[in-house]
């Protein structure tokens, strides 16, 4: 098995059920997990997103909190699907709170955010226009013209 040079590492509440949300609602697939013998909690698991491995566990006061226990997370998880609107749908009937529905962006991406079952912020989105670096710059100024304090969807 080879490694990617950067994956992330999900710390979460109910590893189990995550896995399986991300099964699921995002079309990840389990590559193994390690289980503690009496509990059945996940200590790590390995879960492909195409390319993309994304590691999780179990929180465990010892070492890691989860969104939970933090109050929030700062991160967020950039996940390339073929039908955002699909994708966000699927997921919020499964528990996750759409942040920001699906819209086209100025950056050239139709995109939606959602925060999952166990805390994480996903950006859930889809290329459908190549912009160029200076273009995006030009329509950020425009945008920030028009509303010089934009939330994220406007």
């Amino acid at each position: 098995m080879s490694y990617p040079t950067l994956s992330a590492y999900l710390t979460v509440r109910d590893a189990v059920r995550a896995v399986d949300f991300y099964k699921v609602n995002f079309g990840a697939k389990e590559v193994f997990r390690l289980t503690e013998p009496q509990s059945g909690t996940i200590s790590h698991a390995e879960l492909r997103f195409g390319e993309t491995l994304l590691m999780l566990a179990e929180e465990n006061p010892a070492w890691n909190q989860s969104p939970a226990t933090l109050n929030g997370t700062p991160v967020r998880l950039c996940l390339a699907v073929d039908d955002v609107d699909a994708t966000l749908e699927k997921a919020a009937a499964a528990g996750a709170t759409v942040l920001m529905p699906a819209s086209d962006q100025f950056y050239g991406f139709r995109c939606g955010n959602l925060r999952d079952p166990f805390g994480h912020e996903w950006m859930i989105q889809k290329e459908i226009e190549k912009v160029s670096p200076e273009e995006m710059q030009r329509r950020w100024e425009q945008m920030l013209a028009e509303n010089p304090n934009p939330k994220c969807g406007e």
